[in-house]
């Protein structure tokens, strides 16, 4: 591991499978990569194609996200925030390609902390594997609340909150736990047809049920302030947020070269997706739609959608704490026997970890009043690099180390200047966002609404 920043895989020779297929991956990517060469081995986990990457990318990255696009919009009206929706989706299909880039260049890179040590040491490996961490049992703590109001919905909020949330804890740990992405794969179609679904539903509903007067209600541009404008920025940016997971996901295809395939069909899908899902919405429900935008539905209406998007909130989740999980069971049996064989200590370890990803999320979501703040928090500090910022840092070290320091970015220019505007640009989204989301918990704080700890409210 401590040699992984000077460890390059051996481009002057092609094994025979790779002379027989050139496009599955860089020659030698196979023997240079976490995983190795599984031909024999009792655990396989290369064995995901670009279709079904693809599906997982829109499972974990297109979910409740999406439902707060809505309000953004009413923000700051429909022309600027459609454009800023399409802007952050073409920017981060510009970050994915320099995220796959550098990942088919360093096979050994399995997730942002591989990649963090290749840029700056030890240092680095710790603070990117621990941002990604944080991170996803974050954003696992945050599917557990969109359950949770899905169930509340569906029952007439009969319950207390807090039983909802582990009711719907108990099948997103349990979908967490196969050790390979294959095995999720499947269940994250199903997923995907459900949010999409959803989405249709709740798009029809709102435009057989518009708020009275909706052709005066909506606004083409509005005025406002930069705190409030630039919550409408945080809305798309968080939920574009899936690219901590690309490294890994990559690392489990059987043909790395495709992963820029599956990066356009999420990005270019989402984008327009997302577009079709904010305007229609806010168009019909008005200036006061919610976020969830689903709870601004008549009942019937918001309880089919609801319902619906349940198993894209499991999926998601599930997706979410086996990243974490599975960050540091590589970190713990890199080309180790525990990685490939059934073993009592591989699984016995793996368990503990989903499950102790599962359990942290949990409390979380129902011990911290301010919670859905500090998802925002950890957004700002690390969605916004590992989305945006980083991908820049990525394209800079390659040219620099590789290709002749300055005058390799010289002879780019082009490329040499997006890359530092990737980077100002996450700086930006990261300090911003954490002033607006600061700001947000001092007014919560000071208005008195913050609940208790582990409360049902």
């Amino acid at each position: 591991m401590e040699a992984m920043a000077d460890r390059k895989f051996d481009d002057t020779s092609s094994p025979s499978f790779e002379a027989d297929d050139p496009t599955a991956a860089p020659i030698g990517y196979h023997d240079a990569d976490v995983f190795g060469r599984e031909e024999d081995h009792q655990i396989q986990y290369k064995t995901l194609s670009w279709q079904f990457v693809a599906v997982l990318m829109i499972a974990e990255i297109v979910s409740n996200g999406m439902l707060s696009l809505p309000s953004s919009l009413a923000v700051v009206g429909l022309v600027p925030g459609l454009v800023l929706i399409i802007f952050l989706g073409v920017f981060a299909l510009f970050t994915s390609w320099l995220l796959i880039q550098f990942k088919l260049r360093h096979p050994e890179v399995h997730n942002m902390g591989d990649a963090g040590y290749i840029l700056a040491g030890p240092i680095g490996r710790e603070v990117l594997a621990f941002g990604t961490i944080v991170f996803a049992v974050f954003a696992t703590g945050g599917q557990l609340l969109a359950g949770q109001i899905a169930l509340g919905v569906l029952s007439s909020n009969k319950l207390c909150l807090m039983l909802y949330t582990g009711i719907f804890a108990i099948p997103t740990l349990l979908f967490a736990l196969p050790r390979t992405l294959d095995r999720l794969s499947w269940l994250s179609v199903v997923s995907v047809v459900c949010i999409i679904v959803a989405a249709v539903v709740g798009m029809i509903g709102a435009g057989l049920h518009p708020v009275e007067g909706w052709r005066e209600q909506f606004s083409v541009t509005v005025e406002t302030d930069f705190v409030t404008a630039f919550i409408s920025i945080t809305n798309p940016v968080f939920a574009y947020a899936g690219h901590f997971m690309f490294f890994i996901l990559i690392s489990e295809m059987r043909r790395p070269n495709d992963a820029m395939k599956a990066a356009y069909t999420l990005q270019i899908g989402a984008t327009t997706f997302y577009a079709l899902f904010a305007a229609i919405t806010y168009i019909y429900l008005g200036p006061d739609v919610a976020s969830p935008s689903f709870t601004s539905l008549p009942l019937k209406w918001s309880k089919a959608a609801y319902a619906i998007a349940i198993p894209n909130f499991l999926m998601a989740g599930s997706l979410y704490s086996h990243t974490a999980a599975k960050l540091l069971f590589i970190r713990f049996f890199r080309r180790s026997r525990h990685l490939h064989e059934h073993t009592v200590i591989g699984w016995g370890v793996w368990i503990f970890l989903i499950v102790l990803m599962n359990a942290a999320a949990f409390v979380l979501a129902i011990g911290v009043p301010i919670f859905n703040y500090l998802i925002g928090i950890a957004a700002s500090l690390f969605a916004s690099w590992y989305t945006y910022g980083i991908a820049g840092a990525f394209w800079l070290y390659d040219s620099w180390v590789d290709k002749g320091r300055f005058e390799a970015w010289k002879r780019r220019w082009v490329m040499c200047g997006l890359s530092w505007l990737t980077l100002v640009a996450g700086a930006f989204i990261c300090v911003a966002g954490m002033y607006v989301i600061v700001k947000q918990i001092v007014d919560v704080y000071a208005s008195g609404e913050v609940s208790e700890p582990f409360s049902c409210g």
